[in-house]
């Protein structure tokens, strides 16, 4: 059985069990530099030391705060992060992309990824870290490797999809469906609101559904690509 490892972002920390939970199990920890202020303030009700990872283009995590996380452990844990910090400059990709890839390119032992952090606080970096989601199925296959992967918040789970697939998720779960694909044509079973008429050429238009059985059946016309928020 694989390991899972927890990117955690500069955004709404989580506080509900599901999520945390998730960060306490993680075998790895990866934390965009951002994050790693909060990582630390809250690492005792973790369970957890320190990350394994820290990356980014530092520029949330300047001089003056590192130097002040720096200043608030002890001598040991302050070389480790020193060891573990992962600058890359470079703007093609933002902070959490760069957790991934570096997790997918150095943690080989892994079959779960989930992200926390990533929503909340920022709108556009909400909307932004969600549609990557669908990206990252793009650059690995993750189906073929035998990895999840998923975004977890205190309101939702959301992962991706490239093709039909069933679901057990429970009568009465909240499910939104989104794709950036208009040609994109999804049979569905199991839903309130069925929606093979669907267009996908808006992001509100499979959105607020609910699950009318405990699984839901959702038929591609082709294999593509599109993103499932569970509440």
């Amino acid at each position: 059985m694989g390991k899972s490892l927890v990117i955690i972002g500069n955004g709404q920390f989580p506080v509900t069990e599901y999520p945390v939970y998730k960060i306490r199990s993680a075998d790895y920890i990866i934390c965009c530099d951002g994050a790693l202020g909060t990582f630390m303030r809250k690492r005792a009700g973790l369970g957890k030391t320190l990350p394994d990872v820290i990356i980014g283009d530092m520029d949330s995590l300047v001089p003056d705060v590192l130097a002040g996380i720096m200043d608030s452990v002890p001598e040991d844990e302050r070389r480790t992060l020193e060891k573990r910090l992962v600058h890359i400059e470079e703007q093609e990709n933002n902070d959490q992309t760069k957790a991934f890839i570096y997790a997918m390119e150095n943690f080989k032992d892994i079959d779960a990824i989930h992200i926390v952090g990533a929503t909340g606080l920022r709108e556009d970096h909400t909307i932004g870290n969600m549609s990557l989601l669908m990206e990252y199925t793009r650059m690995y296959d993750l189906d073929s490797l035998g990895i999840t992967i998923d975004m977890i918040s205190d309101y939702s789970t959301i992962f991706p999809i490239k093709d039909s697939i069933s679901l057990t998720i429970g009568k009465g779960r909240n499910i939104s469906i989104f794709s950036p694909d208009n040609s994109l044509k999804i049979k569905s079973q199991g839903l309130i609101w069925p929606v093979d008429n669907v267009v996908f050429d808006n992001w509100w238009k499979a959105s607020l559904n609910r699950a009318s059985e405990n699984e839901i059946k959702l038929t591609f016309n082709h294999p593509s690509i599109a993103l499932i928020v569970l509440e």
